[in-house]
């Protein structure tokens, strides 16, 4: 086959959906010159882009670095920042570090989780709640702390964090 004909595994990945979120990242790939050592700027921009990294998106951002598939997808999931599935509306992340564990963060994760019927790490079947956690947010001072649509909250118990999610949960919880 002529040179002219063959085509790249990178040139057909190049936004083969015509999407032009593909043509962002790859702008900010090239702001980066490429640079394997950008990929978490760039798994940033990818998830900021798209929500969330799923498995076609990490193998285009590897191909793009040129990068080994499986070092991008362990950055990716290293990382309490990056998520691999679609969102909710809004999240709710319990800290789970050792002082909001102390101070009784098993028990509001498990108050939202029987609210919500959902597990950490899952989001609601209406896609308005995504329950995550955190090994440790470095809230210990304030512990236990539950992070709302990004928003630290102090001191949290059972109650008060269904509270917070009421108007987000089926039924006003």
């Amino acid at each position: 086959m002529p040179e002219t004909k063959r085509l790249s595994s990178a040139r057909v990945l190049e936004h083969a959906s015509g999407d032009k979120r593909f043509k962002i990242l790859d702008a900010h790939i090239k702001r980066h010159q490429h640079r394997q050592d950008a990929l978490i700027e760039v798994l940033h921009k990818g998830q900021e882009l798209f929500g969330f990294l799923d498995d076609d998106l990490l193998l285009y951002i590897a191909n793009r670095l040129m990068l080994p598939p499986s070092r991008v997808y362990g950055v990716a999931t290293f990382y309490h920042f990056f998520t691999l599935k679609p969102q909710g509306a809004h999240t709710c992340v319990v800290c789970l570090g050792t002082a909001c564990y102390v101070k009784g963060a098993a028990k509001v994760l498990a108050a939202v989780e029987a609210a919500a019927k959902v597990k950490a790490g899952e989001t609601t079947p209406d896609k308005q709640l995504s329950l995550l956690t955190a090994r440790c947010i470095g809230a210990c001072g304030i512990a236990p702390a539950v992070v709302y649509d990004g928003a630290v909250t102090p001191h949290q118990t059972p109650e008060s964090a269904l509270a917070q999610l009421k108007g987000w949960l089926p039924h006003g919880h």
